[in-house]
């Protein structure tokens, strides 16, 4: 795609905006002063130059200040609602957002109907898209940050995927201590959703954070965690996906003909299916629901987090749990013996929400052993992690 020169002047002085907004020259001295900033008001560790915009302030609404002196429309896209922004005589556009919930939000500059990342920000991979975040922290959740404990590491490694016929990523975090001891160690198979990829949940969804914490609070085992890349094709051409057995087939495939052997080759797991967890978001928690449970000589406990296939999505209706998992209903007994943990969660703002509750009664009602929790927020980060801070202290024990 050709940029315009308009385009080309909004990111250039976006990016100079980052760096003006810490310090302004003085024309009495020739030398700098400090901008001044709301009071109250603090930069998001997601933030490339913390004194920078955007800034949170004191109610979670957010400020957006952008330099760009040519162009004719600016908006701010934050987790799907538009803002407008307004232009100063000086060609800066400023914008105080709404209130936010606490909690990861993806967002981008629209300059002159163009959508693009903001320089000013860390970009993530969201959204099927390079996308600015911010961060606003919530009270009470110190598990989420990194604290003054035992770290685990995350390594990026690569293995061959025959179905693919290339080399394809997987993220891993093994626990503190792994390098010096020789113990094997459980492990947990971690999905991300649509329109993202395996390095969701070590970034966006502070897996390590969540696990070094948990781990040296004696709330978790120490467990390693692997996330894959699902998005993959299926051997009939096209992408595999659908929220259906069928759909599941080609990432069913690549997890347990290509990721599992080669963790299992490359790094000390148990091997035996008590020892393994599936668990994921919105897609990966479809998928975690059908591998998991139709697969349960290889993985004794299943996570599915905020998934849509019960209802609140497009295309989602009429769930039968015995079609799409034969023996839940019928075989009860036999499938609750398979399963040491099965946990369900969901955001208490999420369109899911109520489908989700109704399937986990119907569970229930059927004599389903299942755990459920729902937390405030939507469909986003935040559930998410909290969903994996619970899920993590159930397992292996």
């Amino acid at each position: 795609m050709k940029m315009s020169k308009t385009m080309l002047a909004a990111l250039l002085t976006a990016i100079c905006c980052t760096q003006v907004a810490a310090q302004r020259p003085n024309s009495a001295d020739g030398g700098f002063r400090r901008e001044s900033f709301p009071e109250g008001s603090y930069s998001p560790v997601t933030n490339i130059n913390r004194r920078s915009y955007p800034r949170v302030l004191s109610d979670n609404s957010v400020m957006f200040r952008v330099n760009a002196p040519q162009a004719q429309r600016v908006q701010i896209d934050l987790g799907g609602t538009k803002y407008d922004m307004k232009k100063s005589d000086t060609g800066v556009w400023t914008l105080t957002t709404q209130p936010q919930v606490p909690g990861f939000h993806y967002y981008s500059l629209i300059v002159d109907g163009v959508s693009v990342a903001d320089p000013a920000s860390q970009t993530f991979y969201g959204c099927s898209r390079w996308s600015s975040a911010i961060e606003i922290p919530e009270a009470g959740m110190e598990d989420f940050e990194v604290q003054d404990v035992p770290h685990g590491e995350v390594r990026t490694v690569h293995y061959y995927s025959q179905p693919e016929g290339t080399w394809r990523p997987l993220m891993v975090y093994t626990p503190a201590g792994y390098n010096e001891s020789k113990q094997e160690y459980p492990v947990v198979f971690i999905q991300h959703g649509g329109g993202e990829d395996h390095r969701g949940w070590m970034e966006q969804g502070r897996t390590a954070q969540i696990m070094d914490n948990l781990i040296a609070a004696g709330k978790a085992v120490p467990m390693i965690v692997v996330s894959a890349n699902s998005n993959v094709q299926s051997r009939n051409g096209g992408m595999g996906g659908g929220y259906s057995w069928q759909g599941m087939q080609a990432f069913r495939n690549e997890l347990i003909e290509n990721v599992l052997p080669f963790v299992e080759k490359n790094y000390r797991v148990k091997k035996d299916r008590k020892s393994r967890a599936m668990c994921g978001l919105s897609m990966g928690g479809g998928q975690s629901f059908y591998i998991g449970l139709r697969t349960p000589e290889v993985f004794a406990n299943v996570g599915v987090f905020s998934t849509g296939m019960f209802g609140g999505i497009s295309g989602a209706s009429n769930f039968d749990l015995e079609k799409e998992v034969p023996g839940m209903m019928t075989d009860t007994k036999t499938f609750n013996k398979q399963l040491d943990v099965f946990f369900l969660s969901c955001g208490e703002q999420d369109p899911r929400i109520e489908y989700t509750r109704n399937i986990v009664k119907k569970m229930r009602d059927g004599g389903v052993k299942v755990r459920f929790n729902s937390y405030p927020g939507d469909h986003e980060w935040q559930v998410w992690r909290k969903s994996l801070h619970e899920f993590a202290q159930y397992l292996f024990k």
